[in-house]
């Protein structure tokens, strides 16, 4: 873990602290005296600071928060279902076919599912990619039929796109309506390692190489050109791969065995949850381009079900846990901060804390009327 302060520091007095050990980089105006004895953080490594913010006076800070990562419950899908295809968001999810679902499409605001324009052939095992107003529906099969089906959705109506070369389905995918990914699956007794992609009008698979390992019952995460496959069938159900627009290489495997799970995220910030291996699972990692991690366990272990956003505000949905799921779930994951305020004397100006913004990373800020010093851990 760093220490990250974005400003740098008029020093003309002093900054204190308690438990830190790491070290300062940067430029500072002023002598830089009053930085003896900093000693604050209960963690060790470095902390920079650059640009301006002219703050004199005396400064302290202590405790830090962990970082958090949980699954809580949202709004129920109208229609329990599994082996159901996803895409988008959080706050804007899209759930499609599957068993229960088949032809129907239910659309997700963050807080309840309505009723989207239906798909025009049942499908199951079917796979999603893109977002809820440009979406992207690839493979599966209803008693064997439009295994190579492909849909775009406008955020009203599904239309047709351009068949898969290969037809097959329990395929994974990423990308976009424009740019899309489908990889693996399985058909007629077939497991696929081909891989395809999708220019928003026709599938291409010239120059575009195949997964090292073939499999079915993956998930996949990222974009066409730095796309994320893990799990699979049997002795696969660790296995992940990293594409780079021409060629798939092995990653890091996942700590915990199972398939039937569902992905989210990218190839540097990617999710894994749920799936099966002797038992429905709530685990969740999380993958940063090297290796999983454990992440926060669902409410409800289960498999087929279907995923969506990223790897700080995760979505599942539907699956299987003995039954047709109409669950939803949302992780959420923050970035950790101060248990305590800093402390700022005197005549500068102002101290105060603010939440994270558009940084996820930033998790306060000393304020005073000459610029501000945000404080980050990560």
């Amino acid at each position: 873990m760093a220490l990250r302060l974005t400003g740098s520091i008029d020093v003309s007095d002093s900054i204190t602290s308690t438990h830190f050990s790491g070290s300062f980089s940067g430029s500072f105006q002023g002598d830089g005296s009053g930085l003896t004895g900093i000693d604050v953080f209960p963690y060790t490594g470095s902390a920079e600071i650059t640009g301006s913010a002219e703050i004199t006076g005396s400064v302290s800070f202590s405790g830090l928060i962990s970082p958090s990562a949980t699954w809580s419950t949202g709004g129920a899908l109208s229609t329990a279902r599994k082996d159901l295809g996803g895409l988008g968001t959080q706050t804007a999810g899209l759930a499609f076919g599957g068993y229960g679902g088949y032809t129907s499409t239910e659309e997700y605001n963050g807080t309840t599912w309505g009723s989207g324009g239906a798909l025009p052939t049942p499908r199951l095992y079917l796979s999603g990619a893109g977002t809820q107003t440009a979406g992207l529906a690839m493979g599966g099969s209803y008693f064997g039929s439009y295994k190579n089906s492909t849909n775009e959705y406008d955020g009203a109506s599904w239309s047709a796109g351009g068949n898969l070369i290969t037809g097959r389905f329990t395929l994974g995918a990423a990308g976009t309506q424009t740019a899309g990914l489908a990889f693996g699956g399985f058909d007629s007794g077939v497991t696929f390692s081909c891989t395809e992609e999708y220019n928003g009008a026709t599938w291409s698979s010239a120059g575009v190489g195949p997964l090292l390992t073939a499999r079915y019952y993956l998930a996949g995460a990222g974009t066409q050109n730095a796309g994320l496959a893990f799990s699979g069938n049997g002795s696969n159900n660790v296995c992940t791969e990293e594409y780079n627009g021409a060629t798939w290489t092995a990653g890091d495997p996942l700590a915990t065995a199972r398939d039937n799970l569902a992905g989210a995220g990218t190839q540097t910030a990617g999710l894994a949850f749920g799936g099966y291996s002797g038992g429905y699972s709530s685990c969740t990692e999380e993958y940063d381009g090297s290796s999983w991690t454990a992440g926060g366990a669902m409410a409800t272990g289960r498999s087929t079900l279907a995923g969506a956003g990223t790897q700080t505000a995760g979505l599942a949905f539907g699956g299987y846990s003995g039954g047709y799921s109409s669950c939803t779930e949302e992780y959420n994951k923050s970035p950790g901060g101060f248990g305590t305020t800093f402390d700022y004397s005197p005549t500068t100006g102002n101290t105060m804390i603010i939440p994270p913004t558009s940084d996820p990373g930033i998790v306060g800020a000393l304020w005073n009327n000459s610029g501000t010093l945000a404080i980050s851990v990560g």
